[in-house]
């Protein structure tokens, strides 16, 4: 009977966090989990993909399929193995340093802690159960952190998870919210990439009167941007506008005829294209730009990528509620509920597969920033969770 330890889930994310994985850079980490899950004789393997509409990028998933011996339900468990990039700053070793009870390190909270607790967890269950109801898909997925969510996207248009009741991201949602652990996201805002191109026209810069000035215009229409009537929602409160990038240049001494802001906008359920186009146009009408314009969302792999879709559940939806009454009688206290607000691979698997999807992962702070860590407690009990879950809804039938 296979028990899991704290030693276990801490031992395994020191591992994970001491091998860098930028998106777009995780062969490394890629092939020490396939390893891991090798010698624990569960059968990994290995889902290339091959994104060839944008970035070319041709990158991989693992994939661990537990199939029971009779019916039941299908429960996917989801994290990403890459990280942000490496940035200044950093006073403690970025791939790895336990102080008191937190481990330090470069994705030890997003999301390493929460892909450290699910191995463990999926260790024990395929070592204490070899007969059970339903089937457990994991993945552990690359470039969630760079563009588009390509490893899960491509797991869901390759047909892996067409079955799939009941998702589980295990990001760190108490580090996310700051809510103290435990904490559940019963769903998260959406969100697109756009530009939005002014077209002016130049002239000496002597006589700035005689052009029409793209930069001028593009800056009158972000000052709009602060009186836009965002649709509110009753758990992921109101979308935003933030502008990401900005570009012109008039030369040395000319009025810029161009202009080009990137932004990404967040968005609530009932929000879309078309509604944040409305949005761009009366703002546009607002600032009484005189270029001409263009708006122009971000090219995707494919329809599915174009966005992140926005989505909430009740909470009430039975496996959800096996979840977090597991989650009360693992760590002795209800979960509070959150909405997370910002965009990530449980987008897609909340809008896109027709089954409820949940956030529950570690404490932490400092993720995507300098002197990152999780919460050593919190991952070994996110662990303790996800083990205690499966045994409850696929073991007690």
């Amino acid at each position: 009977m296979y028990k899991i330890e704290k030693e276990h889930t801490t031992k395994l994310l020191m591992n994970l966090v001491s091998i860098d994985s930028p998106y777009f850079e995780e062969d490394n980490v890629m092939d020490f989990v396939y390893e891991w899950f090798n010698q624990n004789n569960m059968e990994p393997f290995i889902h290339d993909y091959h994104e060839k509409k944008v970035t070319g990028f041709k990158g991989k998933n693992i994939v661990v399929n537990l199939e029971g011996k009779k019916s039941g339900p299908v429960i996917c468990i989801n994290g990403h193995l890459d990280t942000v990039k490496l940035c200044n700053g950093w006073t403690v070793n970025p791939k790895g340093e336990i102080i008191g009870d937190r481990l330090y390190g470069v994705g030890a909270l997003d999301m390493k802690s929460g892909c450290a607790s699910t191995m463990i967890a999926l260790k024990a269950f395929h070592e204490n159960h070899s007969d059970f109801n339903g089937k457990i898909i994991a993945t552990y997925v690359s470039v969630e952190e760079g563009p588009y969510g390509m490893g899960t996207n491509s797991l869901i248009e390759d047909g892996y998870l067409n079955d799939v009741d009941f998702s589980i991201v295990t990001e760190p949602s108490a580090g996310f919210t700051g809510e103290s652990f435990p904490n559940i996201c019963l769903g998260a805002r959406g969100g697109y990439g756009l530009e939005v191109e002014f077209f002016g026209v130049s002239s000496h810069a002597a006589t700035p009167e005689m052009g029409i000035n793209a930069v001028s215009d593009a800056s009158k229409f972000i000052c709009e941007l602060e009186n836009i009537d965002y649709k509110k929602d009753p758990h992921l409160g109101k979308g935003s506008a933030c502008v990401v990038a900005v570009e012109s240049d008039g030369g040395a001494c000319s009025v810029p005829d161009y202009a080009k802001l990137r932004l990404f906008w967040h968005i609530v359920v009932g929000e879309s294209e078309k509604t944040i186009t409305d949005e761009i146009e009366k703002a546009l009408k607002r600032a009484n730009i005189q270029c001409r314009y263009n708006i122009k969302f971000r090219e995707a792999p494919s329809e599915g990528s174009k966005g992140f879709m926005p989505y909430t559940i009740t909470g009430e939806e039975p496996l959800a509620k096996d979840f977090m009454e597991t989650i009360k009688n693992v760590c002795k206290t209800k979960p509070s509920v959150s909405y997370f607000q910002s965009i990530g691979d449980f987008n897609y698997l909340g809008s896109r597969l027709g089954a409820p999807a949940v956030i529950f992962g570690a404490a932490g702070s400092n993720f995507h920033g300098i002197d990152e860590y999780a919460e050593l407690e919190s991952v070994f009990k996110t662990a303790e969770v996800i083990y205690a879950f499966l045994e409850k809804v696929l073991c007690n039938q």
